[in-house]
C-alpha cells in the first residue's frame, strides 16, 4: 500500500495533464486527497470488511465484481491443472520406474530435469509463441466458456513444473 502511495503520480496521471479542477475532483472522489495514514486506515477497514473498492481501470465496476467474474474461471483452470498434474506426473513417474535404467527412463528423467529448471515465466511465453502465434493451434488468451481450446495452454503452463517434479 505505502509503496504505491509514495510512488510519483497517482492512478489517474496521464500523458495529457488534466485540468487541476478535474484532478482535484477525481482525487476527492477516490479519497486520494486525504493524508496517507487516513487512506491506509480506510483501505484496511474496507479490506477487512471484504470491500476492495472501485476499479481504477474499469470505472463502471468494483474490484469485488471483477473478482467475482474471474474467480470461477481461475478456480476451474487451477482445478483442471491440479488433476492434469496428478495424472501425468504419476503416470510418467511410474513409466520411468518400470523402465528403470533404459532409454525411456533416461529420456523421462532428462525431460523432467529440464521441466524442473525451466521457469514458468519462460515456459508460458514459449508455449504461447509456438502453439498460438507460430502454429495457430490454440488461442493465445481470453476465455470462452465451454471451449476446451482456451484451457490447454494455461493448464499445461501451470502443470509442467509439477508434472516434472512428480515424475522425478
Amino acid at each position: 500500500f505505502f509503496l504505491m502511495r509514495f510512488a510519483p503520480g497517482n492512478p489517474f496521471s496521464t500523458e495529457r495533464p488534466l485540468p487541476p479542477e478535474v484532478m482535484a475532483n477525481i482525487e476527492a472522489k477516490y479519497g486520494l486527497d486525504k493524508p496517507v495514514f487516513e487512506q491506509y486506515t480506510t483501505y484496511l477497514t474496507n479490506v477487512l470488511q471484504g470491500d476492495f473498492g472501485p476499479s481504477f481501470k474499469y470505472l463502471d465496476y468494483t474490484v469485488n465484481e471483477l473478482i467475482a467474474v474471474a474467480l470461477p474461471v481461475s478456480a476451474k483452470v487451477g482445478f483442471i491443472a491440479f488433476i492434469f498434474t496428478l495424472i501425468m506426473g504419476v503416470t510418467v513417474g511410474t513409466i520411468a520406474a518400470l523402465k528403470q535404467n533404459t532409454w525411456v527412463d533416461y529420456t523421462i528423467m532428462s525431460t523432467a530435469m529440464l521441466g524442473v529448471v525451466m521457469p514458468s515465466f519462460v515456459l508460458a511465453p514459449a508455449l504461447i509463441y509456438l502453439f498460438s502465434l507460430h502454429w495457430h493451434i490454440f488461442p493465445a488468451g481470453g476465455w470462452q466458456d465451454g471451449s476446451w481450446q482456451f484451457l490447454v495452454l494455461p493448464v499445461v503452463g501451470m502443470s509442467l513444473l509439477y508434472v516434472a517434479t512428480f515424475a522425478r
